[in-house]
């Protein structure tokens, strides 16, 4: 086939719809054909700027997607954060009533550790066998006799 004359007609290979002869098209039934299609994809540019523009908002939202996200998993990490100090506020205070120790002397993150150190806290505050000392002068107990008497008695034992 001699493609050199555009108006040349051009044989297909299909038969036509109704009979067995084979159709023949003109350079202007090409032409049109032709037409045809490319009008059919003639906004193909502005769809394409389109799809790029969607593609970007996309990737925009997945950004702050990804941002409210990381948001999201901070408050909770500092929520599971409070909720173990209350715990652990509530464990000590227990412990505390529960031993007869001030709360803020507990340091332990568990509550074995902490009835530990409650224990040896009243073993170090049990009391000891020093004497009463009197505060400024003052007696602590009742006195028996006057502080004259004891100091004359005291002196005559010495003698």
């Amino acid at each position: 086939m001699d493609t050199g004359n555009p108006n040349q007609a051009f044989e297909t290979q299909s038969t036509a719809p109704t009979g067995g002869e084979p159709k023949t098209f003109t350079q202007e039934d090409v032409n049109h054909i032709v037409a045809k299609r490319v009008a059919k994809y003639a906004d193909y540019e502005e769809l394409k700027e389109k799809a790029a523009k969607y593609d970007e908002q996309i990737e925009a939202n997945k950004s702050d997607l990804q941002k409210a996200t990381e948001r999201a998993d901070s408050l909770q990490k500092e929520l599971d954060a409070l909720k173990g100090a209350e715990e652990l506020r509530t464990m000590r205070e227990e412990v505390a009533k529960a031993k007869g120790v001030p709360q803020h002397l507990l340091t332990g993150t568990t509550k074995e550790d902490c009835e530990k150190q409650a224990t040896e806290i009243l073993e170090f505050a049990k009391p000891n066998s020093y004497p009463k000392v009197r505060d400024g002068g003052e007696p602590t107990g009742p006195m028996k006799k006057a502080t004259r008497d004891q100091f004359a008695d005291w002196f005559n034992e010495q003698n």
